[in-house]
């Protein structure tokens, strides 16, 4: 092992002692806190992240290392590792963002757990450093590859990062009232700049069964610079308004139709239009493949 050029072997090593580390630190300073990257540190991380990508693409000539984080021999294992963990995580129950692990491991908490994210940064790393090589090596017909790894990074980079800006909060909505303050997950209240007023919740009911089958809620909707706007919002069709999703959440269940309150989910993710860019890039760069087939004896990264 460790004779140049390295192989598999290599790559496994690698991956396996960055998930040994991040065990280590995942029992040593416990889990990830992502709040720490709210905005802005969340930009500027990305920013001195690129700017470290590009600063080791210049000295990959120099260091044995960075030329293999470039090969498939590194990036098989990388994505091998990535792909278990997040098996894990999907037969995994999750706990919300705001609550500690349940299990001693971490595997409940898996997107703040040290060896997944240090995983997923090393996949990143590699994705950033093919998609340099590809932009400073630029060839018309590697149009689709360069595509799919640059949407690839951006859906890594911010939809990680931007977990940070997520924010969740529920508002309970009296009929007939206007109603300006939400709660987030630990109940504290947060003063916003839409007020919504119910007008008439509505329910479709199964004739049989009279279980639900649709539910939702007419409401006024008034914003601070005066805009007033009618509309229903249901489970699945959220209103978007001053960066909001304002989904409806829950009623008063005793009540049924008759409920005389909503209770309405705002969600707010500012970074998900980049995540948005990058799955749109992936799907350019998988239709550019079919469009422009690479040469079978090039290889592709």
């Amino acid at each position: 092992m460790w004779n140049k050029p390295w192989s598999l072997m290599e790559g496994c090593v690698i991956g396996g002692g960055l998930i040994i580390v991040g065990a280590l630190l995942q029992f040593s300073v416990g889990p990830v806190n992502w709040d720490v990257f709210a905005w802005p540190a969340n930009g500027i991380a990305l920013i001195l992240y690129v700017i470290i990508l590009a600063l080791c693409y210049a000295m990959k000539d120099l260091v044995y290392a960075i030329r293999f984080l470039m090969t498939w021999k590194m990036a098989v294992p990388a994505l091998v590792y990535a792909v278990l963990l997040t098996i894990i995580m999907g037969i995994t129950q999750q706990v919300p963002s705001d609550m500690a692990p349940v299990d001693p491991i971490g595997f409940s908490k898996m997107l703040s757990f040290w060896p997944f994210v240090l995983v997923y940064v090393l996949l990143a790393t590699i994705i950033g450093l093919v998609t340099l090589r590809q932009i400073c090596h630029f060839r018309f017909r590697y149009i689709p590859s360069l595509l799919s790894h640059l949407g690839l990074f951006l859906v890594l980079t911010c939809g990680t990062l931007g977990s940070a800006d997520m924010q969740r909060l529920k508002m309970f909505c009296e009929y007939g009232q206007p109603e300006w303050r939400a709660l987030d997950q630990a109940n504290q209240v947060h003063n916003l700049n839409v007020a919504i007023q119910l007008n008439q919740f509505i329910m479709e009911q199964d004739k049989k069964d009279k279980m639900p089958k649709r539910f939702a809620s007419n409401v006024d909707i008034m914003t601070e610079d005066g805009k007033h706007i009618k509309t229903i919002i249901e489970v699945n069709k959220p209103y978007t308004i001053n960066g909001w999703k304002i989904y409806q959440y829950g009623y008063d269940q005793a009540m049924g139709p008759m409920s005389r309150y909503s209770v309405f989910e705002w969600v707010r993710d500012p970074w998900l239009p980049f995540v948005y860019g990058g799955i749109g890039l992936l799907c350019l760069g998988a239709i550019g493949m079919f469009v422009m087939p690479v040469r079978k004896k090039e290889e592709i990264v």
